[in-house]
């Protein structure tokens, strides 16, 4: 099992920024990859990025493309979230998320890929 720790969200106004970081532990030499989803009330938890463990390929959502960078430290076991630009739109809990071993089945875009789930942390864009 691996246990995910998201920490930095907040409230800060459109065009700020905010860094979220993701500390993972327990059986974390298994990773394959981590990403970030996120949920706004009233709707479906979403893909926003995720990053491949070793190799450190990225993919984004068209929504967050441009605006955030997904990146991780290996020796940490820690990936980060850099969110630029930020707007009303992105409001959300976001989640940190983790895959082990096994087969991709939705290009690392869909929660079926991912096994481990952080707790979320609240960011909160206002106009």
């Amino acid at each position: 099992q691996v246990q995910l720790v998201e920490s930095g969200g907040g409230l800060v106004q459109a065009g700020a920024s905010l860094r979220l970081s993701c500390a993972a532990s327990g059986r974390t030499f298994s990773s394959y990859a981590m990403g970030w989803f996120r949920q706004a009330p009233g709707k479906e938890r979403e893909f926003v990025a995720a990053i491949s463990w070793k190799v450190g390929s990225t993919y984004y959502a068209d929504s967050v493309k441009g605006r955030f960078t997904i990146s991780r430290d290996n020796a940490k076991n820690t990936v980060y979230l850099q969110m630029n630009s930020l707007k009303p739109v992105d409001t959300a809990v976001y989640y940190c998320a983790h895959k082990g071993p096994g087969t991709v089945v939705a290009g690392l875009r869909e929660i079926a890929d991912f096994s481990s789930w952080g707790q979320g942390t609240q960011v909160t864009v206002s106009s």
